[in-house]
């Protein structure tokens, strides 16, 4: 008796082992996935897309061995594409319009695409432009990522930004610390991106690549400026070939990441994606795969970009195209489909699940009516720069329409012959706007939190100050050279306390003063140029209103901050935020810190 008992104690020991093991191996066996997304590259920025002068090898490479979408839409700019990347949703519900102005501050309560992949066991990080908040509670080490190095805003020299970035040896922040890395942006980007991508290859990862690169001030390495000389060039602006050069860099490091792959052998189970966020910014008169407009249009060269997708062991795989029309708000439903990943949305989501486009020879697929449109202002503006999609047709601004079949660069408006396509795609306007005003977008705002222990002291700035019309605040070369503005922060106070805030022209970390003079050619980061001698500034008082604060103090000579005191009880609060010259004019304070004692 007492020997079959320990033989039936074998027997469940051992098929616990066999249950625990084959677990361990599904888990193994969950596909690691890797985005790839780079900033202003347009379709036509590359060798494999039929451009006959920009060298990309290894992309080119990739897309022969990759799942290719021809009809693959964004947004029409940088933070827009990524909040919809991330949700699922369409920009426009999640108050990802624009790219400053409190309106690229993806909402709180936005399921997103790390915190699913988080819930069913990955681990995620991100690399380069985050774009979707600077401030508790939206970076993305808020929002499910577990391994963070970010630039700040959108961009490198932008207001949220390391102060004197300049894309080499710069100061980025990791995991919410700054840390200066040395070397080129991208370069940096993709080599801590590998270090993390050894570190979990043996459990399931979601790596998210997010250059700044190829955005202006298009500043590269002389190694990649040399390989575009501009007599060879003869034609081509000098900053197309700088941009160029951009995208080979990224190119070459694109290879590293494959090899990476390879060498660690994962590359089978790794879902590889490679696609932009916007048309092209710089490329647009070289070449633009025979596509209208670029970067903001609303026409398909400012919104139909790579996809290139790659899964040997999910057999997606050998140069297969798909030309049905699909959009970046797709891919979180996608993934959750393809991998069986858990989740149930809260909110109904605007993207559809792929998969069967991926894995079926002829899948039944509705044509579908797709909408794209170019905001950019403090609140969204019904019928601006918008345009309808479907596979075959083209609505844009109402007033034109194009037959995609045989007019791909949207020469030939023929909405006089076919005003019933017009009609049909107009009264899908309509419903999808009503479903914002349903959703009451515009009295919506993301609210930064301040006197939490996520984020204290909050270093907030004009990026994201609402303004009425658009200001150079929102930039560093802002408060080098300051324009007269005015504006509001949305801020919420999380706990009643004793708070400071402290108003700046220039960060802490740049030890200047607010009425620092800079000399006349002093590099302006986004600009591409010298900026003009700044102006003495002769600022004399800064004034602070939020909450039961309204006050105005002296600035005292040589001061680098103004700081306010008070008892500031919890709450959702408009701050404005002032600093006043010597003639009454008003500016804003582009930097103001708020700490909780």
């Amino acid at each position: 008796m007492e020997k079959r008992s320990w033989l039936l104690i074998f027997v469940i020991l051992g098929n616990i082992g066999l249950f625990f093991g084959q677990n361990k191996l599904a888990l193994k066996q969950k596909p690691n996935v890797i985005i790839v997304i780079t900033d202003d590259q347009g379709k036509g920025d590359l060798a494999c897309e039929g451009n006959p002068y920009i060298k990309t090898p290894n992309i080119d490479a990739f897309y022969s061995q990759a799942v290719r979408f021809t009809n693959y839409h964004v947004s029409t700019t940088c933070a827009p594409t990524r909040g919809s990347l991330m949700s699922g949703r369409h920009c426009n519900r999640v108050n990802v319009f624009h790219t400053i102005n409190g309106r690229s501050i993806l909402f709180e309560d936005e399921v997103i695409l790390p915190q699913i992949f988080a819930q069913n066991g990955y681990t995620n990080a991100m690399f380069g432009k985050w774009h979707l908040g600077d401030n508790y509670p939206y970076r993305p080490e808020d929002r499910g990522f577990h391994e963070v190095l970010r630039l700040g805003g959108g961009g490198i020299g932008q207001g949220p930004d390391y102060w004197g970035n300049d894309y080499f040896d710069d100061t980025y922040w990791h995991n919410g610390v700054t840390e200066k890395y040395n070397g080129y942006c991208t370069d940096v980007f993709f080599s801590e991106a590998l270090g993390f991508i050894e570190k979990n290859k043996d459990n399931p990862f979601f790596c998210y690549i997010s250059t700044n690169a190829p955005h202006s001030p298009y500043n590269v390495p002389e190694k990649y400026i040399d390989m575009y000389p501009v007599d060879e060039y003869q034609g081509i602006h000098p900053r197309a070939l700088r941009f160029y050069g951009m995208i080979t860099n990224i190119d070459e490091n694109f290879k590293k990441l494959e090899d990476k792959l390879d060498d660690l052998g994962i590359a089978d189970n790794t879902i590889l994606i490679y696609t932009s966020d916007n048309g092209t910014a710089a490329g647009r008169s070289v070449y633009n795969a025979g596509l209208r407009g670029g970067k903001g249009s609303q026409y398909d060269g400012g919104h139909r970009v790579p996809l290139y997708i790659r899964w040997p062991d999910g057999q997606l795989t050998g140069g297969k195209d798909i030309d049905h029309l699909v959009a970046h708000y797709d891919l979180l439903p996608t993934f959750v489909d393809l991998l069986g990943l858990d989740f149930n949305p809260i909110k109904e989501l605007d993207g559809k699940s792929l998969k069967p486009l991926l894995v079926n020879e002829n899948p039944e697929w509705e044509n579908r009516i797709l909408y794209m449109d170019t905001q950019r202002e403090q609140n969204l503006i019904k019928y601006r720069k918008y345009t309808v999609m479907d596979d075959n047709w083209r609505l844009v601004d109402g007033n034109k329409l194009y037959d995609m079949r045989i007019d791909l660069g949207q020469e030939n408006n023929v909405i006089k012959d076919y005003p019933e396509v017009a009609s049909r795609m107009s009264v899908g306007y309509e419903k999808w706007w009503k479903s914002f005003v349903d959703e009451e977008v515009n009295q919506k705002y993301a609210y930064i939190k301040v006197g939490s222990e996520k984020e204290n002291p909050s270093r907030i700035s004009a990026h994201d100050m609402i303004v009425g019309k658009y200001a150079s605040s929102w930039h560093q070369d802002g408060a080098r050279v300051p324009e007269q503005s005015s504006g509001k922060w949305k801020i919420e106070f999380v706990e009643d306390g004793e708070y400071t805030i402290s108003l700046r022209r220039f960060p802490r970390e740049s030890n200047l003063a607010i009425n620092a003079t800079f000399p006349a050619q002093e590099k302006a980061i986004i600009l591409d140029k010298t900026s003009p001698a700044s102006v003495k500034s002769d600022m004399k008082k800064a004034f602070l209103y939020v909450a039961n604060i309204s006050k105005t103090l002296d600035i005292k000579k040589g001061a680098d901050e103004v700081t306010f005191k008070g008892k500031i009880p919890a709450g959702k609060y408009d701050m404005e935020a002032q600093l006043i010259d010597e003639l009454g004019r008003v500016y804003p304070a582009n930097y103001v810190y708020i700490e909780k004692k």
